[in-house]
């Protein structure tokens, strides 16, 4: 079963109900060497679904000191196809390591992915 971290929409309710149609479950966790910016939306669709024009975007630093708080949550194959639908181009989904040891995919800025 996959992990999914998140620092901003996917830890919204709303968000959750209609991307994966259930609320889940997550814990608290960082994710480290990634700095937190925003991104306007334009996709009505996420607008909609969000509530929301600027969503949380996170960019790769590489510094140890660069830390980003968030959610992790245990989903599935088909949740996590269901969330890349619901993501944007701006993002890009990789794998990373995070705090507290457990590897999970997270949605990054696409332009400043780690390499």
């Amino acid at each position: 079963m996959p992990h999914l971290f998140s620092y901003g929409t996917l830890q919204q309710e709303d968000v959750q109900l209609s991307t994966f149609g259930r609320k889940l479950a997550g814990r608290a966790d960082d994710i480290v060497g990634f700095a937190l910016s925003q991104v306007e939306i334009s996709d009505p669709q996420v607008v909609a679904t969000s509530g929301k024009t600027h969503h949380p975007i996170v960019k790769f630093t590489g510094a140890e000191g660069d830390r980003v708080a968030g959610s992790v949550f245990d989903i599935s194959d088909a949740e996590l196809a269901s969330a890349d639908r619901y993501e944007v181009a701006d993002y890009r989904r990789i794998a990373v390591t995070l705090a507290s040891g457990l590897d999970a995919w997270v949605y990054v800025d696409a332009r400043f992915a780690p390499p």
